[in-house]
């Protein structure tokens, strides 16, 4: 029986399988004499976090150690999935630290959002998972936007305590933090620390100064996300790469939205013609049609004319599961977890939405 190794640098046991998991090694260097993971390699070498993934149950059990520590705890958030992105449960861990929540792909946004709205209404989200933030702050880690800003005032925050990062999976956490490494050790200085031994499984530490650490955690996987039922090729085409445009259909009851093949918006009543804003990848197809049509349309024309889902995501496609909704005084967004929203006016609306069974569909008031 070969015995478990464990990555020097993080502690995780090395695998050679999966290199989006912790502790991945390719077999070709699995007779290093310093072993150290796929992760670990990139950030010594190269100064560069590499995004693993982690199940909520595994990485839950992980964030115990958090608490005890007198540390910040920045926790990154997508702003295209806010509710789809919080990590359930962060609250019990993080004990009395300060949390700090990063909104990232502000640069999806369309230009005329308020974003003072967006950070207050980020607070608000927050309280919902109990979770009290010291600050917010709105970046885009592909652009770099606000990210000196972010660095600059949790520099003054810390007071030389460690910063956990926390984030679930495609947030954008790992690009977020080697902003910041690139920031505090310049572009071309090697972070040549040693590494240190005992650090929790998957957790890797950053040096900030001689003191404290700035410590990377592994992206949480949230199963009730549109991204985890799609095919890569699929994935490219739902997650948004630029500035979303606002689609608006004018529609009265009777009639139905088809976002791809994903996602089904039946209006069954309304007390006049509106117009349905839709927020979505620019590269998503929506199409509209009559409901009493809609059955067919779905049966005949899944991964053709309604798609994604394309034919390899097929292969596993749940069916679509009803939620019905009613608007009455304020304009409201119907969010399908890890695709985008709909915002539905303010009148006397109820609607079907339907969405693959396990994809989170909530209502919130209206963000923009």
């Amino acid at each position: 029986m070969n015995e478990q190794l464990y990555c020097q640098g993080c502690g995780a046991p090395i695998q050679t399988e999966n290199k989006q998991e912790p502790g991945y090694v390719p077999e070709s260097a699995l007779n290093q004499e310093q072993l150290i993971c796929q992760r670990c390699f990139r950030l010594k070498n190269y100064n560069e976090v590499q995004d693993v993934n982690m199940h909520a149950d595994d990485f839950l059990q992980m964030l115990h150690d958090i608490s005890d520590q007198d540390a910040v705890v920045v926790n990154i958030v997508d702003l295209f999935d806010v509710h789809g992105s919080f990590i359930p449960g962060l609250k019990r861990f993080v004990g009395n630290n300060p949390i700090v929540l990063v909104g990232n792909k502000v640069d999806l946004l369309p230009k005329s959002t308020n974003l003072n709205k967006v950070k207050l209404w980020l607070r608000n989200v927050a309280k919902e998972y109990g979770l009290i933030v010291e600050d917010v702050f709105l970046v885009s880690s592909v652009k770099g936007t606000g990210i000196e800003e972010a660095s600059i005032q949790l520099d003054q925050l810390r007071k030389g305590k460690d910063v956990y990062v926390v984030g679930c999976t495609n947030v954008g956490k790992s690009t977020f933090i080697n902003h910041l490494i690139h920031q505090s050790v310049g572009e071309k200085d090697v972070i040549t620390t040693s590494y240190f031994p005992g650090t929790t499984l998957g957790f890797i530490e950053i040096p900030l100064d001689e003191q404290s650490s700035l410590i990377d955690t592994p992206g949480i996987i949230n199963e009730h996300q549109m991204a985890h039922l799609m095919s890569a090729k699929d994935l490219k085409i739902i997650t948004p790469k630029k500035e979303v445009k606002p689609r608006v259909f004018q529609l009265n009851d009777g009639q139905t939205l088809f976002v791809g093949g994903m996602v089904r918006l039946d209006i069954s009543e309304a007390d006049d013609k509106y117009g349905y804003i839709c927020y979505f990848s620019n590269r998503l197809s929506i199409h509209r049609t009559k409901t009493e049509k809609a059955e067919e349309l779905y049966e005949n024309h899944l991964g053709e004319m309604l798609s994604p889902p394309s034919e390899e995501t097929l292969e596993n496609w749940p069916a679509l599961k009803r939620k019905t909704f009613h608007i009455h005084e304020k304009k409201m967004d119907v969010v399908v977890s890890g695709l985008g929203w709909i915002t539905i006016p303010a009148g006397k609306i109820t609607i079907d939405a339907y969405a693959p069974e396990g994809v989170n569909v909530i209502i919130r008031e209206a963000i923009i």
